[in-house]
């Protein structure tokens, strides 16, 4: 869906879909810290749904990094690419949900970085075991991975999932359309001049 903004218009709706989703995030990860750190975990529908804390010093899913400042350059890049991609693709309505989504649940989790030190996540699903073997690619050997329960997360990571999910989708489906990407950025500063 293609939809014209005005540049009021497309900062409100940004600002709005930015605020939102740093409203909601916060707010739970503050009921997390108060109600549920000092039980850790609750049953909500039995194994299948836990509301379990977790104080998460590594990035998405759990994975450890090393080298903490490395990795907080790296998230404050990702934020100026989607800010970059923002006004980029300023002309469709969907693109603009999607990475202001992206933008709210980055600055989510970046805020719990720098105040924290660690992301509360919360949300612990079982939906499926994982299980992949060790295989050889190459010259480059992987090894097995094994996951019995799925890596507990958060608002701001769920924002960030299914605006990547919205961005790859728009992008696969419009490729399908016509041949070529979602929207070149140039194109859109051409046909405005």
């Amino acid at each position: 869906m293609t939809t014209v903004f005005t540049e009021k218009g497309r900062f409100r709706f940004i600002t709005a879909v930015v605020v939102v989703v740093l409203f909601l995030d916060q707010l739970t990860k503050y009921l997390a810290r108060v109600y549920l750190k000092p039980v850790h975990s609750i049953p909500v529908l039995g194994n299948f749904f836990r509301l379990t804390y977790v104080e998460n010093t590594g990035i998405a899913f759990g994975v450890r990094v090393e080298n903490k400042v490395f990795f907080t350059l790296l998230s404050l890049v990702a934020v100026v690419i989607i800010f970059y991609y923002l006004f980029a693709l300023r002309d469709n309505r969907w693109m603009t949900l999607s990475f202001a989504a992206i933008l709210g649940g980055a600055l989510g989790n970046l805020f719990d970085r720098f105040v924290h030190g660690y992301v509360v996540d919360f949300l612990d699903f079982d939906f499926f075991d994982m299980n992949l073997p060790s295989f050889k690619f190459f010259i480059f050997r992987f090894e097995g991975y094994t996951m019995q329960r799925w890596p507990v997360f958060n608002v701001a990571d769920m924002a960030v999932f299914l605006g990547m999910l919205t961005v790859l989708l728009m992008a696969f489906f419009h490729k399908a359309e016509t041949g070529d990407s979602v929207n070149d950025p140039t194109s859109n500063n051409n046909s405005q001049n």
